[in-house]
């Protein structure tokens, strides 16, 4: 689980209960059946009809990767890779077989079949490239529902509210009726703005900041796998994987490693 993604939702949530507390409202009066009906009702039939069936069954699948996915650390990914890098240097590249079901990383293990296989080095290249490409399509997908789910709910919320305004004008003969239409009316948009700005536009920010992590992770091990592939010596292939981390990242590791 991801406690930033975690505790980022439900300080909003709070930060929202206690406006409403400390406002004096009363939280039963922001439950409306028929806004409810418009706004959730109006955003799922929208995104029916925007995307496949397929891909909104799949929808909370992506919520959840929000949600529970823990980021990849590309520094212990680059420590796996050297290490690799040097068994293949002593013992041959033959020898990486023997250290197939250790490794967690799917993909690693894939580009390392390949290399220990004798596969074509430019073929193993377009092979991983063709898979990270893939991978970053199914995420941008993923966004792009969340995306369009933020887009529609307050426009649906501002459908509802001009919906109460019309019912409301409709009856303006009793004076009575015009305050709590009115707040009925604005509800409307409220929910609209709460899915928008609380759940999709967070869990879309942060299922894009996790895609970031993982192409970076995985362009690291492609890079990795060609060099043990092409022989280098450990040490190459240690400096041309740090070099994707930042500056800082970088120091240090190289602080840390000359104090061990």
């Amino acid at each position: 689980m991801d406690i930033g993604t975690v505790a980022g939702l439900f300080v909003a949530v709070l930060a929202l209960t206690m406006g409403i507390f400390l406002g004096g409202g009363n939280p039963l009066a922001l439950i409306d059946l028929p806004s409810l009906a418009v706004v959730f009702g109006g955003t799922l039939g929208a995104l029916l009809a925007s995307f496949p069936l397929a891909r909104i069954t799949k929808l909370h699948a992506i919520v959840l990767k929000s949600v529970f996915s823990k980021p990849v650390n590309p520094v212990q990914t680059i420590t796996d890779l050297v290490r690799y890098a040097e068994i293949a240097r002593r013992e041959g590249i033959l020898a990486l077989e023997n250290l197939v079901p250790q490794m967690k990383d799917d993909f690693i293990v894939r580009g390392i079949k390949m290399a220990v296989d004798g596969t074509d080095p430019e073929l193993i290249n377009q092979i991983m490239e063709t898979e990270l490409e893939a991978l970053i399509d199914r995420h941008a997908q993923g966004k792009q529902m969340l995306d369009t789910a933020g887009r529609y709910a307050p426009a649906f919320g501002m459908i509802g509210t001009l919906l109460g305004l019309i019912f409301m004008l409709s009856n303006m003969d009793d004076p009575s009726k015009i305050g709590p239409g009115m707040a009925v009316a604005l509800i409307t948009t409220l929910y609209g703005a709460i899915i928008a700005n609380t759940i999709t536009g967070p869990l879309g920010d942060k299922l894009q900041a996790r895609d970031a992590e993982e192409v970076l992770v995985k362009t690291i091990v492609i890079a990795g796998v060609m060099a043990i592939q092409s022989g280098d010596n450990p040490r190459v292939v240690e400096s041309k994987l740090m070099t994707y981390l930042p500056p800082g990242v970088r120091s240090a590791l190289e602080l840390k490693k000359a104090a061990a």
